[in-house]
């Protein structure tokens, strides 16, 4: 048996004891160590949010349920491997698998974990995953000038990658003041909407909202792109695409780590794409990534604080 977390009905969490299937001989038995709370999708879930247009393509890859509930969603897990191959027997391993005490998958689903990574710094694999597809997409230059527009688990994410390119200059961009200790940490510039800096060759946009969308399209020099992480659920968002956007010839693109970036996929698999998060992981600078931390058992009551904007944690770990 295990214990798993389920939304019963939006806004409503609880704890429900599973039973969890003898491991076949492609399979691995996982005791969890650590999760993540992935905010920004999971409290959309949380709180209702996914279309029905969307149902099938936000489920998750071992998702149990259906949308709006109840469903057991999430995919940030970091376990120990107690029955399998044993080449990943006592293992430390990443899986994108729901908040549960243990779990049985197929081998090929599990990524090993390297050992300068730390398995609690491994939850954040999923998001670092998202923003290397999204660099892939954005293709940044030596030298660009670039605003990551929402300082949330994605766009410090991209942001932390970011930082390592020689001789770009990036400006995390947010409405909190205290993301500023977060953008110091990692190594980049920090500044309220209003103090951007502008004549930006490439915007990432990731706050979720209109007028963050309204402010990476301004920020923009002539020509630049807005990469839109954002993922608004069922909110319809109003583009402004009036003024000078046509003059300035400006491009919005969408970016989705549910595909691999065009520009990689003839030669990048999902599982070369979570082997580099994972392997990018093993700088300390990504810790400032993870802000709380919360036993299992209390997620019931985590998630609605959450959602409600509450509690204003980037990534919060789950311990087990």
């Amino acid at each position: 048996m295990a214990r798993a977390f389920w939304l019963r009905a939006p806004g409503e969490g609880e704890i429900r004891p599973v039973a969890l299937p003898g491991p076949g001989p492609d399979d691995v038995e996982v005791r969890t160590l650590y999760s993540g709370v992935s905010r920004g999708t999971e409290t959309l879930v949380f709180g209702g949010g996914v279309p029905e247009s969307q149902f099938t393509a936000m489920r998750a890859p071992f998702q149990d349920g259906e949308f709006p509930g109840p469903v057991k969603y999430g995919y940030l897990n970091v376990g120990v491997v107690e029955h399998g191959p044993p080449a990943l027997l006592g293992r430390a391993v990443f899986c994108l698998y729901p908040h549960q005490t243990r779990y049985v998958v197929p081998a090929a689903a599990v990524t090993p974990i390297p050992d300068d990574v730390p398995p609690e710094r491994a939850v954040l694999a999923g998001t670092v995953e998202t923003a290397v597809n999204a660099l892939w997409d954005a293709a940044p230059l030596v030298g660009d000038r670039i605003a990551v527009v929402g300082a949330g688990m994605v766009g410090c994410s991209v942001a932390a990658v970011l930082a390592r390119f020689p001789g770009v200059r990036v400006e995390l961009v947010d409405v909190d003041p205290a993301r500023a200790v977060v953008a110091k940490a990692l190594g980049v510039g920090f500044a309220a909407p209003e103090q951007a800096a502008g004549e930006c060759d490439l915007v990432v946009h990731a706050s979720a909202t209109e007028a963050g969308l309204a402010r990476s399209l301004e920020l923009l020099g002539d020509e630049g792109e807005v990469i839109e992480l954002s993922w608004y659920g069922d909110r319809r968002v109003r583009v402004p695409l009036g003024e000078s956007f046509h003059s300035r010839r400006l491009v919005v693109r969408s970016s989705q780590v549910g595909a691999v970036a065009p520009a990689r996929r003839g030669r990048r698999s999902f599982g070369d794409r979570l082997a580099l998060a994972l392997r990018l992981l093993a700088d300390p600078v990504f810790d400032a990534l993870v802000t709380d931390e919360s036993p299992f058992e209390d997620l019931p009551r985590l998630m609605p604080r959450l959602a409600g904007g509450e509690l204003s944690a980037l990534c919060v770990r789950v311990v087990y």
